[in-house]
């Protein structure tokens, strides 16, 4: 990845980034004004196709090919952006628009004029009060200098951005839930079909884009379809932003091709430069909490949307990498993960509202020292009944639960199973019985079910 000059970042680090003059000045908004004055809505979605541009946001689903799923003939479309970015280890999204807000608001531009949308809200995590400020005002310029409104570029075209902002929920990073959520209703995923596209927001055809889609839009229009796909390997084209968290020398978010290995992106000069105190690397999560974690000699993983399953992981997920060192109890991050999971189900889905929080409690028993090796059977049975079959719940909760807590406990078995053996002799049975009242401890009629065949 040596010599690749950033494309998505090009404007981070100088004054004045946030603001349209210096924007401007860097040719802003020529991609835009190309697009609506002198393409059709239809040679947008043609360009855009070709370019092979998979979603950022996580499940990799190609810009283009969505967009050509809305009816013909429809009067009204909305465009909503996914600005939610709640999985865990992933700031990629809000960086972007920290430093650069308007290259979103082009790529906003090209998007509604692509899908023939005169409305496009920003759905916008309620955590990121810095972001909405900077936001705003990008948004307040470009309506003051006639590229929000109406009669962009001296067409007929007009357009209104509005920026909403949700109240924090993990599943609203899921479309349908955004949807409802931005409807005014509780951030529920819908059962699909129909499919936004078809009835979305208000019951009218919708496309929902991340940030990060809509800006590599922008690049796609100016540059091409070719140079998009010259970057990266065939089936993951052109630029990705990703994260780096954790005890490295550098953390922070970097650009390069897709296809990036873990390691490099961990060790290499460009990117994190490495472990704090040379420590060892014990594992890397590297997408962002779904997708799974690598062991320690699994970085060679390329991040791009094909290499990760080879690894056992969901997915490319966000890039956003969690890095854990040597010194970390693994303990401690199956109870963090499994909590997260279990707190954030909706709870629409039986299997998921149910399992997530059994997986949560039998997690926090084995951290407190009364775990069982057969408890480490029944986590991995439950991450493969979870969902019932991938895919076939209202939502990808529990997918990514499965693979988040699977990975774990299969890639550092030996740990857990060290950690059980060294405990204290009757620890278990003190935990099970009905008198020890520790949080930790499983019910009896409940270990009851757990003890059956599932």
């Amino acid at each position: 990845m040596g010599g690749y000059e950033p494309v998505l970042l090009s404007n981070v680090g100088l004054e004045g980034s946030r603001t349209l003059a210096v924007y401007c000045a860097r040719g802003g908004y020529q991609a835009a004004r190309r697009a609506v004055t002198s393409m059709s809505p239809q040679q947008v979605v043609d360009l855009v196709k070709a370019s092979d541009l998979r979603g950022r946001g996580g499940a990799g689903f190609r810009v283009g090919v969505k967009w050509g799923l809305l009816p013909p003939g429809r009067e009204i479309t909305y465009l909503c952006v996914n600005f939610d970015e709640s999985e865990p280890g992933t700031f990629n999204n809000r960086y972007l628009v920290d430093h650069d807000p308007h290259q979103l608001l082009e790529g906003i531009v090209i998007a509604a004029h692509a899908t023939q949308a005169r409305t496009a809200y920003v759905y916008l995590r309620a955590e990121f009060c810095e972001t909405f400020h900077v936001l705003q005002r990008a948004v307040d310029e470009a309506y003051a200098a006639g590229l929000l409104g109406k009669g962009l570029f001296g067409t007929s075209m007009s357009l209104d951005c509005h920026i909403h902002r949700g109240a924090g929920a993990y599943v609203c990073g899921e479309e349908t839930g955004l949807i409802e959520s931005l409807e005014g209703k509780r951030g529920w995923p819908r059962i699909k079909p129909p499919y936004p596209a078809a009835s979305g927001a208000f019951g009218r055809p919708t496309v929902v884009n991340n940030v990060e889609s809509l800006c590599c839009v922008v690049h796609i229009v100016a540059r091409g379809s070719g140079w998009f796909r010259s970057l990266g390997p065939p089936g993951s084209s052109g630029p990705k932003l990703y994260t780096v968290s954790g005890p490295v020398n550098r953390p922070g978010c970097y650009e390069a091709p897709l296809g990036l290995s873990v390691r490099e992106l961990v060790f290499g000069d460009a990117y994190a430069r490495g472990m704090i105190g040379n420590r060892k690397v014990k594992g890397v999560i590297p997408g962002g909490l779904s997708v799974g974690i690598l062991s320690a000699d699994e970085l060679d993983c390329r991040l791009d949307f094909d290499d990760p399953q080879r690894y056992g992981l969901l997915g490319l997920g966000t890039a956003g990498a969690i890095v854990i060192n040597e010194d970390t109890d693994m303990r401690d991050v199956l109870v963090n993960v499994a909590r997260f999971y279990a707190r954030e189900s909706c709870g629409q889905c039986t299997q998921c509202r149910e399992q997530t929080d059994w997986l949560h409690k039998i997690a926090r028993r084995i951290a407190a020292g009364a775990g069982r090796i057969e408890d480490l059977d029944l986590m991995e049975s439950l991450t493969r009944t979870m969902g019932m079959m991938e895919g076939q719940s209202i939502c990808g909760l529990p997918d990514g639960a499965n693979y988040a807590i699977r990975t774990l406990v299969s890639k550092y078995r030996a740990e857990f199973e060290r950690h059980i053996q060294a405990q204290r002799p009757g620890s278990v049975e003190e935990t099970l019985s009905g008198n020890n009242r520790s949080v930790y401890r499983l019910p009896v009629l409940a270990q009851e079910a757990a003890n059956r065949k599932w």
